[in-house]
């Protein structure tokens, strides 16, 4: 059997955007700008770097799926959702670093610039997003969505309502000074291909519900205005296929956390695993009432229409794409949807399962007490990752304190802060279900144990993530609550009475935060504990050196699922 190798992979990949998306016309306002890469120079990997070891950081994974139970309209769709999907993906590159091409081709050598490709730019996203290539200085934190000699103090002085859109960008006009650009029109023609293709999908659904989102979608792009389509794809509750798109998640923008970056998901319902979860959406106003903290918090009751449901994930298009790689989904994103209609909550097995078998384990084999690597489990790391979700979609959403919605509060510190919320909220509901007799599989210590060993995956992605910086919060406080020992063979146990404790009380110093709009108390805790204590940063070096991937690497595109 011919070897894949990372580089087939990367090479597989462009090709797959060039037969899908064609050529791009140059007429897009930001079709020209170099954005923030150094123009004139070329790029190799820095001396220290020993760039194929850092290719082996990432574990191979073919993304594919039975299609087996696909209407014919629903198969027939699919090749326009790939090429759709394409468009997002060159549309993140544009939001995360400017011109792909241009940058790509000053990469001296092959392997660098697959590692740069992984990256989408030449940041390392999965270590601090430090530079690995020459003539390359610290990522703006802003990336491209403001002009790179911006000051927070310009940015405030502008008179414009929508300087804070999640879809619009910043940029100066003639005279130097700052003008609003939305996304539609920065972005004009290639979105209007998108919507394009998205309204011929949806032209050929026989699925009124994915056909009515699907329209919607597409004229969502084309207005930057995506309330209207959160709406109903919360009501699209029987399509065996889903298709996430549109710019979403805020992760991109490190200055403010203001602005949502392109991506894209193909999703292929599992019916069996899904069939198993439905029961819990019912559950989650009344969770909500129990969370331990102020009752004055929990006024924001996610709406009953909430849907828990099992997909394969058939292919990854930007922003999810970069780095780390999603494996959970909880959406919209939008707080006035949650109280409306909640959330979805979409679990992606076999990109899960991967990242379980080839990273979970070994580190748990690393890091964990073998008395209790037993506890290491599947189904309960698909608990855990499934409730991180479903947190997502409760707790607060408005400050209690007249300072608007949680993320306008906190800022940029928003990320870290709600991943962190939504990772110990998550185990907190797993807790609180099983207690209720919800969940009978397995014990409880399997949930917190591989919890436990889940902080260690994390952390490796670094404080450039929200997620990594999440991770050293929460370990950091487990470390301070007494919750864990380790001990002089570098294995850790939990205790689990601690551990309960310090999960109560982490909720509530969350929740806290979040219902107060408390930004300079999130900025000032990020600070002290967003970073590697130097235990936690020696064992991490030892997961490195023992050859353990930090993430995987998908081969993925319409010929790994039979279409032509």
């Amino acid at each position: 059997m011919k070897k894949i190798t990372l580089f087939s992979i990367l090479t597989a990949s462009a090709m797959i955007f060039f037969s899908c998306a064609g050529p791009q016309s140059n007429t897009d306002p930001e079709s020209q700008r170099a954005g923030i890469i150094p123009q004139g120079v070329e790029f190799e990997a820095l001396p220290d770097i020993d760039m194929k070891a850092k290719l082996a950081g990432f574990a191979e994974f073919e993304l594919t799926s039975d299609l087996s139970h696909l209407t014919a309209d629903e198969l027939e769709i699919l090749p326009l959702l790939f090429k759709a999907a394409n468009i997002m993906d060159d549309l993140y590159w544009k939001q995360a670093i400017g011109n792909r091409d241009d940058f790509l081709s000053r990469i001296k050598d092959e392997d660098t610039r697959t590692f740069a490709r992984i990256h989408y730019g030449p940041w390392d996203r999965l270590s601090n997003n430090e530079s690995f290539l020459t003539n390359i200085s610290t990522k703006p934190a802003g990336a491209n969505f403001y002009p790179e000699d911006m000051t927070k103090e310009e940015f405030e002085a502008l008179d414009n309502p929508y300087k804070t859109s999640q879809y619009t960008l910043l940029r100066r006009d003639d005279s130097g000074n700052l003008k609003v650009i939305w996304y539609h029109e920065a972005y004009d023609k290639q979105i209007k291909e998108a919507a394009d293709l998205i309204r011929k999908a949806a032209d050929i659904s026989k699925n009124e519900g994915l056909k009515n989102y699907l329209h919607l979608r597409a004229q969502a792009l084309l207005n930057d205005d995506y309330q209207p389509s959160d709406m109903a794809w919360m009501d699209m509750k029987d399509s065996n296929v889903d298709f996430v798109v549109g710019p979403i998640e805020n992760y991109e923008d490190q200055l403010f956390g203001y602005k949502a970056a392109y991506e894209s998901f193909i999703l292929i319902k599992d019916p069996e695993w899904s069939n198993r979860l439905q029961r819990f959406a019912g559950l989650l106003p009344n969770l909500q009432t129990l969370i331990p903290t102020n009752e004055k918090y929990l006024k924001d009751v996610p709406g009953s229409d909430s849907d828990l449901n099992v997909y394969d994930a058939i292919y990854y298009a930007g922003d999810c794409n970069a780095g780390s790689k999603t494996i959970a989904i909880n959406l919209p994103n939008d707080p006035e949807v949650h109280v409306a209609k909640g959330t979805r909550k979409l679990q992606l097995k076999n990109s899960m399962k991967a990242k379980f078998d080839k990273i979970v384990v070994p580190i748990a084999e690393k890091l964990i007490d073998p008395e209790q690597q037993k506890h290491i489990t599947f189904d309960a790391f698909f608990a855990n990752t499934m409730f991180h979700e479903v947190a997502h979609g409760m707790g607060v959403k408005n400050t209690v304190s007249g300072k608007g919605s949680v993320r306008e509060a906190l800022k940029e510190t928003y990320t870290s802060i709600e991943e962190g919320k939504a990772d110990i909220m998550g185990l907190w509901l797993v807790t609180k279900l099983r207690e209720m007799g919800e969940i009978t599989d397995g014990e409880l210590m399997d949930n917190f144990v591989t919890f436990f060993a889940g902080v260690f995956r994390s952390s490796r992605f670094g404080t450039a993530s929200a997620h990594g910086k999440a991770n050293m919060m929460r370990f950091n406080f487990f470390e301070d609550y007494g919750a864990f020992t380790r001990n002089g063979d570098g294995y850790y146990s939990i205790d689990l009475e601690k551990m309960a404790e310090a999960m109560n009380a982490l909720v509530d110093k969350i929740m806290t935060i979040q219902g107060e709009g408390d930004y300079e108390a999130a900025k000032a805790w990020i600070e002290a504990d967003g970073n590697l204590r130097e235990t936690l940063r020696t064992d991490l070096a030892r997961l490195n050196e023992g050859g353990i991937p930090v993430d995987i690497l998908f081969k993925q595109g319409p010929e790994l699922v039979g279409l032509k």
